[in-house]
């Protein structure tokens, strides 16, 4: 399901023609159900609010197109039981260039091991506690995302592949085993670290269940979500009849990253600089 609202935060930014002032209206997609189709109609429907999947490349794609990550193709020596590099899919090559790095206030970030890994370490994050083997499962085969002694996750966005700070105007993602109401939401921040907007991800109770919200914005104001999986970190510790819920990641789904109001800005007056130089010259 999706619907529209509209946010009670006006934005400022700053363009080359001057300042403008506006509200920011967002469509909202959510869905939960027992298994990958109860969630896929949502999902399809907010790849294509975003545009056209855009290639992993360097630097700045189709503005009118999304890019995804699903995690699958990160090596074994990026996996459980190693730590996953949060700055790891913003590489200056492809197919790593994503335009999205990761920070948590945790001890780190692991992807799940997948079936073939070459220390035969358990899938679904069993390796910590074995009761998860029966309890998450992903979206897309076969690892799936978690931050180490935290719920907590920071999505940065970037020009792909760059250090160049970046917006996107809207970012959704899976989720396995929300069993709570209240556990598991996404935070949206802008450029001035404004809340934006906090959009609560649904549960449905059972194992190996999927989630998934996401909102777009009818502008790119996006320079940070903050994911909160769940209300307890992974570990020995999940018992949702006692209100404890853990939760993982899958797909990350986020239109293409394009640069900050700043670095627009000053692109704009370098080039009107180059051109008033030019005609003095003339």
């Amino acid at each position: 399901m999706h619907y529209t609202t509209r946010c009670a935060v006006w934005l400022f930014a700053l363009s080359a023609v001057g300042v403008f002032q506006s509200a920011q209206a967002q469509t909202i997609f959510s869905g939960a159900g027992p298994d990958a189709a109860s969630i896929t109609g949502s999902v399809n429907s907010f790849r294509n609010a975003l545009g056209a999947l855009n290639a992993n490349n360097p630097g700045l794609g189709n503005i009118n197109g999304r890019r995804e990550i699903n995690w699958d193709a990160v090596g074994d020596a990026f996996s459980a039981p190693n730590l996953f590099p949060g700055n790891f899919l913003n590489a200056p090559v492809a197919p790593r260039a994503r335009g999205a790095e990761f920070t948590t206030p945790g001890s780190g970030m692991m992807l799940s091991a997948d079936d073939d890994n070459p220390t035969a370490t358990p899938m679904n994050f069993a390796s910590v506690n074995p009761t998860y083997a029966d309890e998450f499962k992903f979206f897309s085969p076969q690892r799936l995302f978690t931050a180490i002694d935290s719920t907590i996750v920071d999505v940065h966005f970037f020009i792909a592949g760059t250090s160049t700070p970046a917006r996107v105007k809207g970012f959704g993602s899976i989720f396995s085993d929300v069993d709570l109401d209240d556990s598991t939401y996404m935070e949206y921040y802008d450029a001035q670290d404004n809340l934006l907007l906090t959009v609560q991800v649904p549960a449905h109770q059972g194992q190996q269940t999927f989630s998934f919200a996401g909102a777009k914005f009818d502008q790119r104001v996006i320079s940070r979500v903050r994911i909160v999986s769940g209300n307890t970190a992974l570990g020995p510790n999940d018992d949702p009849s006692n209100g404890v819920d853990v939760v993982v990641m899958d797909d990350f789904i986020y239109s293409e990253p394009v640069p900050e109001p700043a670095a627009m800005t000053a692109l704009a007056m370098g080039l009107a600089g180059l051109a008033l130089r030019r005609r003095k010259r003339v």
